[in-house]
């Protein structure tokens, strides 16, 4: 499955393991669609946050598309009850896909970078997973200590809190990316956000924000920040009601 992600460029920003894949594995569903020698044609994974199930991958080999590899694997991946929410990629055909099995798309999710230097911030002070788990269970939309302690023990990762918010931050060189990150109320989580890039010192930072957050106009105000690339926040209504895109930055391959 590793090969897979790497023609697809999924290892981009992971310097080793684990990484996202484990987390799945760990932390949900991570299935593939074998080949006749027992290599992958393709795999999708999924991550549980309570009742709330994320799909985190879905990718085929290209000479394997639309041959009912990608619909076998959601199907089996989307089984489970509860709400479900996906970043869909700007492939009509995946997007399609996911329409047919209930999801609807709801806002762009936007990957930004910048600079991490020269916002105004409140202070931050370091923090552990655990006393962030239920802030980021009412934003994220379902409880997951497991996962948030698995990644807070990574190297170059630390947790921020703020009075009512939090933002987790991964430092690679002179880089950091910021998520999963949330508060009380979309200004809480847009004021924990610029507190953790304050507290990083880093130069650059990336970051990927639903459309509807209040930091997209205040980051593209700001010289250097720029749009990367973007997906499509999908989910069913269900899903939409608990996850709160005003006041939720998902990290990038854990939702």
């Amino acid at each position: 499955m590793r090969e897979v992600a790497k023609r697809f460029g999924l290892l981009t920003g992971w310097s080793g393991t684990p990484d996202f894949l484990d987390a799945e594995r760990s932390f949900g569903r991570l299935l593939f669609a074998p080949d006749e020698t027992g290599g992958a044609l393709g795999f999708g994974g999924t991550l549980r946050r309570g009742s709330v199930t994320h799909l985190g991958d879905l990718f085929v080999l290209p000479g394997h598309q639309s041959a009912g590899v990608g619909r076998a694997l959601l199907a089996e991946l989307l089984r489970e009850s509860g709400p479900k929410v996906t970043f869909a990629s700007s492939d009509p055909r995946a997007m399609a896909l996911y329409v047919r099995h209930g999801l609807r798309p709801w806002t762009p999710l936007l990957y930004l970078t910048g600079p991490a230097a020269g916002l105004p911030a409140p202070p931050a002070r370091r923090t552990r997973a655990e006393e962030v788990a239920t802030l980021d269970a009412r934003a994220s939309g379902g409880a997951r200590p497991a996962t948030l302690a698995w990644y807070a023990a990574l190297p170059g990762v630390t947790m921020y809190a703020t009075d009512r918010g939090y933002a987790a931050t991964r430092l690679t060189g002179h880089d950091v990316l910021i998520g999963p990150a949330g508060g009380a109320t979309p200004q809480d989580c847009a004021d924990a956000v610029l507190a953790a890039l304050a507290a990083t010192r880093a130069r650059t930072a990336r970051i990927a924000l639903p459309g509807t957050h209040p930091l997209v106009p205040t980051l593209l105000a700001t010289a250097g920040w720029r749009i990367g690339d973007l997906d499509t926040l999908m989910a069913d209504e269900p899903g939409l009601a608990l996850i709160r895109p005003d006041r939720y930055v998902p990290h990038p391959d854990l939702g």
